[in-house]
């Protein structure tokens, strides 16, 4: 199979403006999430909607794409970037703009998942430790997923889930292995060209999680599991966080 990483990167941001161009480790984040990802899959690009992250890409010799200023989530900008290609691909892998440390295993996982015919999308997730802290587990900003048997998503929340009856709750984490969604997607081609037209679902409204709408018209949404935490970059505190990171990591720098 055929996979290429589509990494959506837009300059506006509420919480951090020009995220995608901040310099981390003396390069642009941009640069090291794509570094990341161009050696594992088979191919890489970026796509945006502004010329000065088009420009920055180039720069360090990466391939970019100029998609639309319109598209309401970071799937449709990957459709049309994958459009642009001019050449085909079994599996889209879109790749968060604010990963720069994600991992050579993490994308084999999402890979792994299209072992089985029967995946439509992959994604991650990551067990919940019992040193996080139930504070964590509550966490409304960190979706939880119930798996079947099979290691496909039953059900995403940003309510824990599942509720333990008759177990008080300090004893959760001990008690059961919850998981933590991390947002990294995969899509095979023709199923990433459908959910881009499918319209916004009642539970996606609720609970603000795009994945429900893909659920809900019955795709079946493979799932890798992880050990290794993410480190996104969404505040200008949280690149702070990212330096004390890669320094303490030096198998990031190349």
């Amino acid at each position: 199979m055929k996979f290429i990483a589509i990494i959506p990167a837009r300059y506006a941001s509420t919480r951090f403006p020009a995220k995608p161009l901040a310099r981390l480790g003396g390069k642009p984040v941009i640069q090291r999430v794509y570094e990341q990802v161009a050696g594992v899959l088979d191919d890489a690009v970026v796509a945006t909607d502004d010329e000065r992250i088009c420009e920055a890409v180039r720069s360090f010799g990466g391939r970019v794409e100029m998609t639309s200023t319109a598209h309401r989530s970071g799937t449709d900008r990957c459709w049309e970037a994958y459009c642009k290609q001019g050449r085909t691909y079994d599996v889209v892998v879109n790749v968060q703009g604010d990963e720069p440390f994600i991992r050579r295993e993490q994308l084999e996982a999402v890979k792994r998942c299209f072992d089985d015919p029967s995946t439509d999308i992959a994604t991650l997730v990551k067990p919940f430790a019992e040193s996080d802290g139930l504070e964590a587990l509550e966490n409304p900003n960190s979706p939880k997923v119930v798996l079947d048997a099979q290691s496909r998503a039953l059900y995403f929340s940003r309510s824990v889930i599942p509720y333990l009856r008759n177990v008080p709750r300090e004893e959760w984490l001990s008690r059961h292995t919850f998981y933590k969604h991390i947002g990294l997607y995969a899509f095979r081609t023709e199923v990433l060209r459908a959910v881009t037209a499918l319209p916004q679902s009642p539970l996606e409204l609720a609970e603000s999680l795009e994945q429900l709408r893909w659920l809900e018209n019955g795709y079946k949404i493979g799932v890798g599991i992880t050990p290794v935490e993410t480190v996104g970059i969404d505040t200008p505190e949280d690149l702070v966080r990212a330096e004390e990171f890669l320094k303490q990591h030096p198998e990031f720098n190349r």
